[in-house]
């Protein structure tokens, strides 16, 4: 008895323009993302005074970020539900159209306080574009093709991750503050045309109920849990009520949510995904590669341009071969995947991500500069073998009507890890540096010395008020911050090991098999049946 191919999921006209569509979707992927790296090189020139900037306080400049990172985080679940349901065309439309008007506002503002609710618009439409981006790429590709097309869309995130920093220092230097975010229109108009010519519409076609109990405790939940992590960065201290109460009350909110779930007829996300290990593994691995690499972009940051001298552009620069080696490599990570499976590739890549940050645990003030260049790279080929298969994984494991859920729920993990690395290594590498720095700081005058110990960058400013006097902070402050981020860098190196462990066991030996074998996954085996009870 012979088996007969499974006739193809996708139709033809829909198959020829995959790649066209691919495209349009890394573009909007890009500008989604790009945008957030992009304004961290404009935040000097904000905090200026008016004309030249807002005069925004370090409060202002912090919330202009961390308000879009809230609303983004907290509505990604509920963006990747109403694209299943309404459209995942519609939601990418939407998404893109709000992130266009919220980019011009925000190029337009007057006050610091009219650019943070512009943040947050922007936070709106990114949430609702993101999840639907991997969920369309989940309905345009064979499942074939899915992992190499998976492989350009993780390698885009790194691109745009990289190159932010470029583009904003050149933007600054030749234009005004809010060029930054005016960049983001023509590339929005371009990408809403593109899609409206080629992106096919799909979405979930028995989607149930409507849950607003759930929905409504997702993003009570990731709201408070998010802010409540933002906010104990920012204080460098989890003890704090400001702190711990918002994330008491998100763990509460997440708590109740998997709980109610778990009883209602027609549950918004379905918790039992969490008992297939390689779904669970799986985002996990996501959250931990996330967790260690912002720490590493934050404190990496300040060492390239705080201790080495080296300018904003210079910096975004020195970023590229973390990209190169994503571009290079996450498009054939999928190669890797077909001959020592997916827990052997994705530990291995967390171990090239470990040793990237026990290199950063050995620099010194006078390394040579190629050193960064090698762990850029070596950081980056690390991350395209993780990110592509457990991004496919996550994907391949559940039924691809359930795209945008799934897409949302890999995307709220890794924000939720970002968001966490930023705010934890942030706090460790501020509470060594202060450590550090406490006998020098002793010797400042009463009404200077806590402004000099909130951060490297902060003792500078002081040194440089100070005059000549200042100049014996810079030695302390340089070798106290290498102390710490030395420190931070090995707490990295220790987690994404962690994460390796994690990969290692818990995920597949085997890529899922195009025919069902031991390999395939569940979402796999449904798209056969699906196609059998078609053929009959």
């Amino acid at each position: 008895m012979t088996t007969a191919a499974a006739p193809p999921r996708v139709p033809e006209a829909i198959h020829r323009r995959r790649w066209a569509i691919l495209c349009t979707l890394v573009l909007a992927l890009l500008v989604v993302v790009l945008d957030n790296s992009i304004l961290n090189v404009a935040m000097k020139t904000i905090a200026t005074p008016a004309p030249v900037g807002l005069g925004a306080t370090q409060s202002d400049l912090e919330w202009s970020i961390n308000s879009y990172t809230l609303v983004f985080a907290g509505l990604l679940f509920t963006s990747g539900l109403l694209g299943d349901r309404f459209g995942r065309k519609r939601a990418l439309l939407a998404g893109m159209v709000v992130f266009g008007i919220a980019s011009l506002l925000s190029a337009l503002a007057g006050t610091p306080g009219q650019l943070v609710g512009f943040r947050a618009l922007m936070g709106v439409g990114a949430a609702l574009a993101m999840p639907a981006t991997l969920a369309i790429i989940m309905n345009v590709f064979e499942r074939s093709e899915q992992p190499k097309a998976i492989g350009i869309w993780a390698g885009a995130v790194g691109l745009a991750i990289a190159i932010g920093p470029i583009t904003g220092g050149v933007l600054i230097e030749h234009f005004w503050w809010g060029s930054v975010f005016l960049i983001n229109v023509p590339i929005v108009i371009v990408a809403v045309i593109a899609m409206v010519l080629l992106v096919p519409e799909s979405k979930d076609p028995n989607p149930g109920r409507l849950d607003p109990v759930g929905v409504l405790l997702s993003i009570i939940g990731l709201v408070a849990l998010i802010y409540g992590i933002i906010k104990g960065g920012e204080l460098a201290d989890f003890t704090d009520v400001q702190a711990w109460g918002p994330v008491l009350v998100g763990l509460v909110a997440l708590a109740a949510f998997v709980w109610f779930e778990r009883r209602t007829a027609h549950p918004a996300l379905d918790v039992t995904w969490f008992r297939n290990k390689v779904f669970s593994a799986s985002v996990v691995v996501v959250g931990v590669v996330f967790f260690a690499l912002m720490g590493v972009s934050f404190f990496g940051v300040f060492y390239i341009q705080s201790v080495r001298g080296y300018s904003a552009l210079q910096a975004g620069l020195l970023m590229l071969p973390l990209a190169a080696a994503q571009l290079l490599f996450a498009p054939r990570a999928r190669l890797v995947v077909d001959r020592f499976g997916v827990a052997a590739t994705a530990a291995v890549g967390m171990l090239l991500i470990a040793a990237g940050f026990v290199g950063y645990a050995v620099l010194t003030a006078t390394t040579p500069i190629w050193v960064l260049i090698v762990l850029g790279l070596l950081m980056g080929a690390g991350m395209a073998h993780v990110m592509p298969p457990v991004t496919v994984a996550i994907m391949g494991s559940l039924p691809r009507e359930k795209a945008g859920a799934g897409s949302a729920v890999n995307n709220t993990f890794r924000q939720v890890g970002g968001s966490l690395g930023v705010a934890v290594l942030g706090a460790v590498l501020s509470t060594v540096y202060r450590d550090h720095m406490s006998d020098t700081l002793a010797q400042l005058p009463a009404e200077l010395r806590d402004k000099a110990g909130e951060s490297l960058e902060a003792t500078l400013a002081v040194a440089g008020r100070m005059g000549p006097k200042g100049a014996a902070l810079l030695a302390p402050a340089d070798d106290a911050f290498i102390s710490a981020m030395h420190v931070v860098a090995s707490l990295s190196a220790g987690i994404t090991v962690v994460g390796a462990l994690i990969a290692w066991f818990l995920l597949p030996r085997k890529a899922a098999g195009p025919t069902g074998g031991p390999g395939a996954g569940a979402a796999e085996v449904a798209d056969r049946r699906e196609s059998a009870v078609a053929e009959a």
